[in-house]
């Protein structure tokens, strides 16, 4: 770890090449719902990165600023078209204060699982209710753990195997932690990254909401609003700021 978090210049260099995050058709439906959520007001996104998702918010309409812990992130984010004018405070997502209110803050791609203890996780959620308006609402996109799948005392499953890049994801069940590693062929060479997550299910964030002050609005399978059943692999859950 350093003072950009895990992701520092060589991560930010690439972060948008993945499709499976970049991709139109990932995003569009994502902005789309958001831009509904927001309701003609303003969205903070927690985290904002490379802004994938906040430019084409922003270009909707939608006025948006940013939390954002790593500089080069950040960076990608400026040398985009417009990205310029969309005001990011450089910090955590924990303890960064944004002196406005917000009808919409938002958390996607299982980023609440890069905060590694249910205290952090727990804070980001009433990070997250301090900066909104009564009534509004804040949304988190992240992965059901899939512990089905892990047979009777193993640790390790696979998420993606291809000719130049192989996944696994290690899980520490008695803790509620994993770790993502990642080994990529470049040039010959071998590359490792890892990354350490805590995961956590519906019902326990639904807790966090409740002690933020906040209340399960919405909870769907994916961003076009599909039903979410025992078989979604992740969820799009909404919770909404108690008034009064």
């Amino acid at each position: 770890m350093h003072d950009d978090g895990l992701f520092d210049e060589k991560i930010a260099a690439t972060y948008d090449d993945d499709k499976g995050i970049s991709a139109p058709e990932v995003i569009e439906p994502a902005v789309d719902l958001l831009a509904e959520l927001a309701g003609g007001g303003r969205a903070l996104e927690f985290a904002i990165g490379t802004g994938r998702i906040a430019l084409p918010l922003a270009r909707k309409g939608v006025p948006v600023e940013g939390i954002e812990l790593s500089r080069p992130m950040v960076s990608r984010l400026r040398a985009k078209e417009g990205g310029a004018e969309i005001s990011v405070a450089i910090g955590d997502m924990v303890t960064t204060n944004v002196a406005r209110r917000f009808s919409l803050v938002y958390l996607v791609f299982n980023t609440i699982n890069n905060l590694t203890s249910q205290d952090a996780q727990l804070a980001c959620f009433r990070n997250a209710a301090a900066h909104l308006e009564p009534g509004g609402r804040f949304l988190i996109e992240v992965g059901v753990p899939p512990l089905q799948r892990l047979p009777v005392g193993e640790t390790i499953l696979a998420f993606d195997h291809g000719e130049t890049h192989w996944g696994v994801d290690e899980y520490d069940v008695v803790n509620q932690n994993f770790s993502s590693h990642h080994i990529w062929l470049r040039d010959g060479s071998y590359e490792r990254f890892s990354v350490p997550f805590r995961y956590a299910w519906p019902a326990e964030f639904d807790l966090m909401a409740r002690l933020a002050g906040l209340r399960l609005k919405e909870r769907w399978g994916d961003w076009k609003k599909e039903l979410f059943t025992q078989v979604s692999d992740k969820h799009v859950s909404v919770w909404q700021k108690v008034e009064g």
